[in-house]
């Protein structure tokens, strides 16, 4: 059982306030063979569905742990997934709300009749060679319930081209913007120079020579000048998409309750 089964079995009288105690103290953790201990309670406590890390595990891991978590859940992502892992997973638990999302290495498992949206988010990356992190981040907060407004290869090697696509996203009222960069790493503090909502910088692994796995556009993001930048780790595209949809999410609590 989840929290909300809990909740929803002690409201209707089926299970008495000490077993519901006795249940919620257990943490829902889990054994799944030798290989996980699962936490079923983590995505109740932070908002954030559960995300399985692919490329360091078996395919036989992930269906066996997805067979298990999908018990009490509609949502899991696996993230850094292969075809190989696909595959496997739509074998293993059927094909039902499986889905390959190529640029992105993911497979998303989502078996909700509907998703409630929650916020929106706005994404730019520098470069073409930036757009599979920035898919990463897609994926997690449009799971999460965000509407997610891309713009892809607008970096400052053609300085003008994202000021079009900036303007058109706090246009449409985004509430935070990932800025997915390689390179030198400058377009996150330009736009988070313009823009008047929270800016995520993504570093990614793309460059020549000294600082080209990603650490000289991540000393950059981090050097900023520009207060509102916020920077999360090289490659770190669900960081990114889950802190986004946290934060557009808030917003738009804070908002509703104003009213």
């Amino acid at each position: 059982m989840n929290i909300r089964e809990v909740l929803e079995r002690y409201k209707s009288g089926s299970i008495d306030a000490k077993e519901a105690e006795r249940v919620l103290k257990l943490d829902f953790l889990e054994r799944i063979g030798k290989h996980t201990v699962f936490d079923h309670a983590r995505e109740a406590r932070r908002g954030i569905p559960e995300i399985i890390l692919g490329n360091t595990k078996s395919p036989e891991n992930i269906v066996d742990i997805l067979r298990h978590v999908m018990e009490d859940r509609e949502l899991v992502i696996v993230s850094r997934a292969s075809p190989l892992h696909y595959r496997a997973i739509r074998k293993g638990i059927g094909p039902k709300g499986v889905k390959w999302v190529e640029k992105a290495s993911m497979v998303v498992v989502d078996r909700r009749a509907k998703v409630r949206e929650t916020g929106r988010v706005g994404i730019l990356t520098a470069g073409t060679s930036d757009i599979s992190v920035a898919e990463e981040a897609r994926v997690v907060a449009e799971a999460m319930g965000c509407t997610v407004v891309f713009a892809y290869d607008v970096g400052i090697a053609a300085f003008h081209r994202f000021m079009d696509p900036l303007a058109s996203m706090l246009e449409k009222g985004c509430d935070v913007l990932i800025v997915v960069a390689g390179m030198e790493g400058a377009l996150p503090s330009i736009v988070s120079s313009l823009a008047d909502v929270p800016v995520i910088g993504v570093p990614t692994s793309v460059g020549y020579g000294m600082g080209g796995e990603g650490t000289a556009a991540l000393m950059s993001m981090l050097q900023t000048c520009s207060p509102g930048l916020v920077v999360v780790n090289i490659d770190n595209g669900v960081g990114a998409g889950a802190t986004a949809a946290l934060i557009s999410r808030r917003c738009r609590e804070t908002r509703k309750n104003d009213r």
